[in-house]
């Protein structure tokens, strides 16, 4: 469960020689309050500003042209290479002097690896340039949206998400993004429409549909909230957040042993999942284990404090 983010990086494609791509470094964002935050990653290809980058060294000498294209390669995010390779890739080709449309996809595609990396305080200047340099790009303050939402800076990334939707209504992944926000700042129903056009924009978005089961958990759409979630886990069953917002349904319908079933298969996956701990041991108190129960609310408690107070917002309150 969340409203801290749980999110994935998704996977950059690869791209042609010589040809330099944007990266999308961040798909939708699920945030549950009191968990570690995490971005849902994807295999999903970024969108293609295809961009052929030979002009400049048309007469260039071999060795050098081939460096000029392994740095493309780097910044590309080719093979999955390691994230300071990809830095240094995209630096080379910033410092190498290129036109305004190549330097705007490498200072995305390196905010991107910045952000990979944790280093937040880096990408987010980054993707600032980016869009100083391309202002029409939605994938850049999608990308910077989400390193906003990473820094505890919630309005700041809804501007960024806005702006995102609004120069590409069609842009799934901004919508989701946009709906982990809502739910960081608890508002529920904004959150759900926000998955409702992410789904509808982008079906198979496996992040959308765990984003808006958690969401209809909380809201009391029990029903709807255990279709979602029983879909993404056909084809991811070991998605940690998706049994934990599973585990929660089971606990709203009163169905004790499922929801220690759940709780259990996502604390073996994140073993350290606050509200797994929590909700399973206020379903183990519904069960009669009193020992077990009090010991996963303790465990929980130590884990994230106010964690009380989150599921009293979600609905259920623990009897104790």
């Amino acid at each position: 469960m969340w409203e801290a983010s749980r999110s994935r990086h998704s996977q950059p494609e690869t791209s042609g020689r010589g040809e330099l791509k944007s990266t999308a470094a961040y798909d939708p964002a699920q945030n549950r309050e009191g968990s570690g935050m995490k971005f849902c990653a994807s295999g999903g290809a970024a969108t293609l500003l295809g961009l052929l980058l030979f002009g400049t060294l048309a007469a260039a000498q071999s060795p050098k042209k081939d460096d000029y294209l392994a740095n493309i390669e780097l910044c590309n995010g080719t093979g999955r290479m390691p994230l300071a390779a990809r830095i240094d890739g995209c630096t080379a080709l910033i410092e190498s002097g290129q036109g305004k449309a190549a330097l705007a996809i490498a200072y995305n595609n390196r905010g991107n690896a910045h952000a990979a990396n944790g280093d937040f305080d880096q990408a987010i200047p980054d993707f600032d340039q980016s869009i100083k340099l391309d202002p029409t790009s939605a994938k850049a303050f999608n990308n910077r949206g989400a390193a906003y939402l990473k820094k505890a800076k919630y309005d700041l990334a809804i501007k960024s998400f806005d702006q995102a939707i609004k120069l590409n209504p069609n842009y799934g992944r901004a919508f989701a993004n946009r709906a982990g926000v809502y739910l960081k700042k608890h508002e529920y129903d904004r959150a759900a429409r926000d998955y409702d056009e992410a789904i509808r924009l982008e079906p198979n978005l496996e992040a959308a549909w765990s984003g808006r089961c958690w969401t209809r958990a909380i809201l009391g759409s029990l029903q709807a909230a255990l279709e979602d979630c029983n879909k993404v886990l056909q084809s991811l069953p070991n998605d940690a957040a998706t049994h934990d917002s599973r585990g929660l349904i089971h606990l709203k319908m009163g169905r004790a042993d499922a929801a220690i079933n759940d709780f259990s298969s996502a604390l073996r996956l994140d073993p350290k999942l606050a509200s797994a701990l929590y909700g399973r041991g206020l379903a183990r108190l519904k069960s009669g284990d009193k020992t077990g129960g009090d010991a996963d609310i303790s465990a929980a408690r130590t884990i994230q404090a106010g964690i009380d107070d989150d599921f009293t917002r979600y609905g259920v309150r623990n009897g104790n």
